[in-house]
């Protein structure tokens, strides 16, 4: 009616600035997406947009740069902490993150993720744990749990001839250079909230010249693990979780959370 005032609106919900408006290439049930955007919410929240420079590995995440409204560098497979350090060290007024999956940082490039680890590089690392190899078309990896089957372990993973399922996480903790590694989950709205909260810790970590920090989320790969979306959440909640437990690893920061 006439004479009424106008309603107000307003916005509460809408894309992150960091983020582009594009199709993504990832698989339905796929943790990718997700990722990406608490990523970009990281870095609008704390007004780093302008200068962070992000480099993601050959893998499922490899068109990052398709996604991530800012600087990437493509680096080679099992090489973006090498990378990583050459442009922090190069430009070390800029914010420099790594976007990994398992088997680029917990297999091919093991031993750059280890020695960046322990030199304490001023470098945030998001990693995505989805224990297979994704984009080469589900071939075991170092995370694979026991028993898990995969293309290279049609009848699972056998600790007597595959070893044990490797918790890189826990590995890179005894580095002195390491401040801060948390392993969260893609499972859920509480899930979600804590993972966001613990990659903003990270990067606060470089923003403070603290040192190393790292974030694992376990998330999954409906596709190479043959399950439905809704199955394949379930898979972590239930199964994924025993063997990589979720929470605080590392953290000497200081920060009260």
């Amino acid at each position: 009616m006439s004479g009424e005032p106008a309603l107000k609106y307003e916005k509460v919900f809408g894309r992150p600035e960091s983020l582009k408006d594009n199709y993504t290439h990832y698989c339905p049930g796929c943790g990718h997406s997700i990722a990406h955007r608490l990523v970009a919410e990281c870095i609008d929240e704390l007004g780093l947009r302008e200068k962070t420079i992000g480099v993601p590995p050959v893998g499922c995440a490899v068109l990052a740069y398709n996604y991530f409204n800012f600087d990437m560098i493509e680096a080679p497979h099992g090489r973006p902490l090498a990378l990583a350090t050459g442009i922090k060290r190069t430009v070390p007024d800029k914010f420099v993150f790594t976007y990994q999956g398992d088997g680029d940082l917990a297999a091919i490039g093991t031993a750059e993720t280890i020695h960046a680890a322990n030199r304490g590089e001023r470098i945030s690392t998001v990693f995505i744990n989805n224990a297979i190899y994704g984009m080469t078309g589900g071939q075991m990896a170092p995370t694979t749990l026991l028993g898990q089957e995969a293309t290279t372990t049609p009848g699972g993973r056998d600790a007597r001839y595959h070893g044990q399922p490797i918790d890189i996480s826990r590995m890179l903790a005894v580095c002195d250079g390491v401040v801060y590694i948390e392993r969260c989950s893609l499972s859920g709205v509480k899930q979600i909230r804590s993972a966001k909260r613990a990659i903003k810790k990270a990067f606060r970590c470089q923003l403070d010249d603290l040192g190393f920090a790292l974030v694992e989320l376990l998330s999954p790969c409906p596709t190479n693990w043959k399950m439905s979306p809704k199955q394949a959440w379930e898979w972590v909640n239930k199964v994924m979780v025993n063997t990589y437990p979720l929470g605080v690893i590392k953290d000497t920061t200081g920060y009260e959370d």
